[in-house]
């Protein structure tokens, strides 16, 4: 049954996952509750689009494609930027960092730098969204 809009669900970088299936007389509640189970609470927002909590991803996923023969999956990803501590300490000139000089010698002290081994570098970065379509099995 594949009924429009289609269903997909957004799970963005931080608090609930938002997803959307087409109406269906009021019984989405009703699904939600019996894929999820009876103890999630799902908060309408309108427009057919709920949210509930993170850890129901994978359940809700599957269960979309069960239903509806495929869901659309969109994921928010953090791309962080990298960097070394070599680089960012530099005094000279020379670059030969992934960088490419953009923060050499502290020039990007408004990154948020986290030193996560010896010396690399990551920072937070532009969100990026993956777009997947998940088809059920046949």
């Amino acid at each position: 049954m594949i009924g429009y809009p289609p269903p997909w669900v957004h799970r963005p970088i931080a608090g609930r996952i938002l997803t959307m299936m087409p109406y269906d007389g009021g019984s989405n509640r009703r699904w939600l509750h019996q894929r999820l189970g009876s103890q999630i609470r799902p908060e309408h927002r309108g427009g057919g689009v709920w949210a509930v909590a993170r850890s129901h991803f994978r359940h809700l996923v599957e269960g979309l494609a069960e239903r509806f023969g495929y869901v659309d999956i969109l994921l928010d990803f953090r791309q962080a930027e990298r960097c070394d501590t070599r680089c960012r300490d530099a005094r000279g000139d020379d670059c030969t960092c992934s960088c490419l000089g953009e923060n050499h010698g502290g020039a990007a002290y408004w990154r948020h730098w986290i030193e996560v081994g010896d010396t690399t570098l990551v920072a937070p970065g532009d969100v990026v969204r993956r777009h997947v379509r998940l088809t059920a099995r046949g």
